[in-house]
């Protein structure tokens, strides 16, 4: 895995230091691919203890620039999780109601119950990225809701929900490539909004924003993971590892029924003892 995944603490963070080709130790995707799989198998078995045990909940959130892949790798990571305690909320534009609240307000009440993992497809972090980009707020407010957004994930932290924030890096040139497919491509053709192209010209206003929410919001809580996005199979790889090893630091178990074994084996019908 590449040795830049985890953001340091403490530390201005400049996007340009990092590159998003990056592939770590791996030439291809052959390198990888019995690995992938094993960690597939890996997860599901720790969603189920995840899911009986009802002791954690994960929260996994994704941001990136338009195009970094984040519907992609949801899909194509979390694709074998048993959807009874999986659930992705994706962040549009504020609602009138919505808007008639604190910014945090909408996100909170799609944070996962104990049991369950859900992915944000971007996140409360859009209201100190977009709103700064385009000027709605000043810095006085960005850094005010960068000291709200530490608290509430200390919250979230303190009822037992991890969260694990993800950004998918990806290159302005391969930006463009993916627009370009899905103008010529009638199965993507669907996903273009002509938004994309005009977000495009605040692609630096949009990189440093995002070293901003990299230098204020990296806590031990809830620390950021910079995963290199212009390999898909890379990409896949190094958010599957995370969801793995992020839960595999829990001390998941399958809970104990609390009848006894004897007790249990005694309720059996006549010709149904275990021998």
């Amino acid at each position: 895995m590449s040795k830049n995944v985890k953001l340091p603490r403490d530390k201005k963070i400049k996007l340009s230091q990092y590159d998003p080709d990056d592939t770590g130790s791996f030439s291809g995707k052959d390198e990888v691919a019995e690995h992938y799989e094993k960690l597939k198998e890996e997860l599901t078995e720790l969603q189920d203890k995840l899911f009986a045990g009802k002791k954690y909940s994960l929260l996994i959130i994704f941001q990136g620039m338009d195009c970094s892949g984040k519907d992609g790798v949801i899909k194509k990571v979390l694709s074998g999780v048993n959807p009874q305690g999986f659930k992705v909320t994706s962040f549009k534009q504020p609602t009138t109601e919505e808007s008639s609240h604190d910014f945090l307000w909408r996100a909170h009440k799609e944070t996962p119950g104990r049991g369950f993992i859900t992915a944000f497809n971007r996140s409360y972090y859009e209201d100190v990225l977009i709103t700064r980009v385009h000027n709605q707020i000043e810095d006085e407010e960005a850094e005010r809701r960068f000291k709200h957004i530490k608290q509430f994930e200390k919250l979230l932290a303190d009822h037992d929900t991890v969260v694990l924030k993800i950004f998918l890096h990806i290159s302005k040139d391969f930006q463009i490539k993916k627009i370009e497919e899905r103008l010529h491509d009638p199965s993507k053709r669907w996903k273009f909004d002509p938004s994309d192209l005009l977000e495009r010209n605040y692609w630096d206003a949009y990189q440093k924003a995002y070293e901003g929410v990299f230098t204020n919001c990296n806590s031990k809580d809830a620390p950021w993971h910079l995963v290199p996005g212009n390999n898909r199979w890379y990409r896949d790889y190094v958010v599957l590892s995370l969801i793995v090893d992020t839960l595999k630091k829990l001390p998941l178990s399958y809970p104990q029924p609390d009848i006894a074994m004897k007790d249990l084996i005694e309720l059996l019908p006549l010709g149904e003892q275990p021998e």
